[in-house]
């Protein structure tokens, strides 16, 4: 499929900014992922191109993490496998998802990521006892490495959320750590993407370049100002996109009623 020079830059644009939030505050597919669809790629091809563009951001953010020594290999090995089986189950699957139901699936949940992401309360910096064990945390994050191949936008926040909640980690260390098992997510539904030929080369790879950019700055802001003020910003900007796509008579999910 071919995509036009300025399609493309818009597209590039919209993942630099997508990269920002997303080493901030998690998300960055709420942007990119309506933005592909609205650009007209097929569903299946917009989760592959943006998981690209994704693993290759996240890769970045994960280094400046690890370079400021917010890391835990040790600790979170376990959960890395799990989050890598969880999703490649679930890009397997999409894969096998008839194209309409995901058209009309996708805005739904898009919507609903948007809401969770207004009222989700915030989270302690303050590390805390953490309430699971390696494997009972590994579950967990198996569980939501599966809806990462399966979709992905609101997995970092998810991450981030469970090592908060479940690991008894501060914010700062949580967002660092969610680099690490995002990154195992993204590269193990890119691999059954690829295995499944859903990817878009050159869109993906200009995308991934502008995301790493995006993650840089995003990461440097966090480290310093613990990412204030992202939230709502994801949310209107995820909204906006998302109503783009419901105002289109042609989406199938105006047919299901």
């Amino acid at each position: 499929m071919e995509v036009a020079p300025d399609i493309l830059a818009l597209l590039a644009a919209v993942a630099f900014l997508a990269g920002a939030i997303d080493a901030m505050a998690g998300g960055g597919g709420l942007l990119t992922i309506p933005a592909l669809l609205a650009a007209g790629i097929p569903p299946v091809s917009a989760l592959a191109t943006n998981k690209l563009q994704s693993a290759f951001g996240t890769a970045s953010a994960f280094a400046a993490y690890a370079r400021a020594g917010h890391v835990d290999l040790r600790r979170f090995a376990m959960p890395v496998a799990g989050a890598f089986a969880g999703s490649a189950g679930g890009a397997a699957v999409v894969q096998h998802v008839d194209p309409s139901f995901l058209a009309a699936l996708v805005p739904v949940l898009l919507v609903l990521m948007g809401f969770y992401f207004l009222l989700a309360p915030p989270m302690s910096h303050v590390d805390r006892h953490a309430r699971l064990g390696p494997r009972g945390l590994t579950i967990v994050v198996t569980l939501i490495g599966f809806y990462d191949g399966f979709f992905g936008p609101g997995t970092g926040s998810f991450l981030t959320t469970a090592l908060v909640a479940f690991g008894g980690l501060g914010l700062v260390r949580a967002i660092a750590n969610t680099k690490l098992l995002n990154l195992a997510t993204n590269i193990a539904a890119l691999l059954a993407m690829v295995a499944g030929g859903q990817l878009l080369w050159t869109l993906g790879i200009a995308m991934a370049i502008a995301n790493v950019g995006g993650n840089q700055l995003g990461a440097y802001l966090a480290i310093r100002f613990n990412g204030r003020g992202v939230r709502p910003l994801l949310v209107v900007l995820s909204l906006a996109l998302t109503l783009k796509l419901l105002a289109d008579p042609a989406n199938p999910l105006w047919r299901m009623f």
